[in-house]
């Protein structure tokens, strides 16, 4: 991708509304674009790291045994009067048709997924099974904040599973809370697992997924030396006590949450009276759970999370490009050999952002610095002239030469580490 191309470009201007770190980057940087508030477009550079995201979401997934289908934002009233949630989530986008009729905007999908399986199941033969999708929410949240971290309109992936028995169930649930640590970890971001309530989604336990940073809504009771973690609104301890799993002192501290599982129990299949046939030919209630991950709001947390104060720092799992070209001047020998290496990496395989721009060296490390790709490369004059390319990481402050004709080897060798 050539710089010169984009049509988005980064700005030094700081938006007015931008109360959030997560907001103020991503817009200077031109990842994203604010309509409204809770609202963006994802522009070229923040659509290539939502897409990794999901990509790696989606193989995780994929991995859990899971299908993926895409099912529909607009949805019949008649489903939500089923569970009776119709009046009872009041964050449910309303609207009536100019046929008279009322539909609901999806801020969540169990109304659709469960009579969608049953016209599916059967019999226990036909059980277990997981589907999931990636798709775009809706929520009509009182007072949309914190940048892509608490939107109206927001990207999500929804996992639901149905089982014949709580056995099953619950070694489902486990093997998805192991899936979605390793999300996260292949994500570049720690998380603390926290036990929750459901709010209105479930009346069950959950758990949640707490990204640990500063910027974080949610207060937490966790322990620095184990995995152990509480919501405050929940917690059975407090802040100071001996931890229950290692007797570590516990701390209070702040997440933002990136995801969440529940154990449904028969919640929505009594609704809908999901029903299959044991082996004993007798018919049974389908058991659920449901399994949920802001990918758009995954985004914002791993700005929070990883940035100073010239940027982003992108991990490489994710970052739009591994490599930020950098050409300096308009000289002939510069422009040649910038082009032809931006044509050998991409050959190579890698994702390159190339900075073809005709503006100072200072504006385009600057960029560079905010955009937050994992490698510089900076080419120039000199640079031709020595036989190599400038080679700076956004994770260190210093920079070295590297021979031009070792560079593809030592991003390789870069890259798997």
């Amino acid at each position: 991708m050539r710089y010169s191309s984009l049509f988005s470009k980064a700005t030094k201007t700081v938006p007015g509304d931008s109360e959030s770190i997560n907001a103020r980057l991503l817009v200077q940087a031109g990842f994203v674009d604010q309509e409204m508030a809770g609202v963006y477009t994802w522009l070229p550079l923040g659509l290539a790291v939502l897409r990794n995201i999901e990509q790696i979401v989606r193989e995780e997934m994929n991995a859990l045994g899971a299908n993926e289908i895409f099912m529909p934002s607009l949805q019949p009233k008649e489903y939500w009067d089923t569970t009776n949630r119709w009046e009872g989530v009041d964050v449910l986008f309303k609207l009536k048709s100019q046929t008279g009729k009322d539909y609901a905007l999806g801020c969540t999908h169990e109304e659709v997924v469960t009579p969608l399986v049953k016209k599916f199941v059967q019999s226990y033969k036909d059980l277990p099974l997981a589907t999931y999708q990636i798709n775009t929410k809706f929520r009509d949240e009182l007072r949309a904040k914190s940048g892509v971290l608490r939107g109206r309109e927001f990207r999500m992936k929804d996992m639901y599973s149905f089982h014949t028995t709580q056995e099953d169930l619950s070694a489902f649930y486990q093997r998805t809370l192991k899936a979605y640590v390793q999300a996260y970890h292949r994500c570049g971001l720690q998380v603390k697992v926290v036990q929750a309530s459901g709010g209105v989604f479930t009346q069950n336990l959950s758990h949640e997924f707490q990204a640990l940073t500063d910027a974080g809504e949610d207060v937490l009771i966790a322990c620095e030396k184990c995995d152990f973690g509480e919501n405050s609104e929940i917690a059975t301890h407090k802040a100071g006590e001996a931890c229950p799993v290692c007797s570590s002192v516990l701390i209070s501290t702040k997440g933002i949450e990136v995801g969440n599982i529940f154990d449904l129990g028969t919640k929505y299949s009594d609704a809908f009276e999901l029903d299959f046939t044991n082996e004993e030919g007798k018919r049974q209630r389908v058991l659920m759970g449901c399994y949920g991950i802001g990918t758009s709001r995954l985004v914002g947390a791993i700005v929070e999370a990883s940035h100073d104060e010239k940027g982003m720092i992108w991990p490489k799992s994710i970052a739009p490009a591994l490599v930020h070209l950098v050409r300096i001047g308009v000289d002939d020998e510069a422009v040649t050999a910038a082009d032809a290496l931006y044509n050998d990496l991409r050959h190579a395989g890698f994702t390159v952002f190339y900075d073809d721009r005709d503006v100072s060296a200072g504006a385009k490390f600057a960029d560079a610095d905010l955009m937050g790709m994992p490698l510089r490369l900076t080419v120039s004059k000199r640079t031709v002239g020595e036989s190599v390319v400038e080679w700076k990481e956004r994770t260190s402050e210093e920079a070295k030469k590297v021979s031009i004709v070792e560079v593809i080897g030592a991003i390789t060798e870069y890259a798997r580490t």
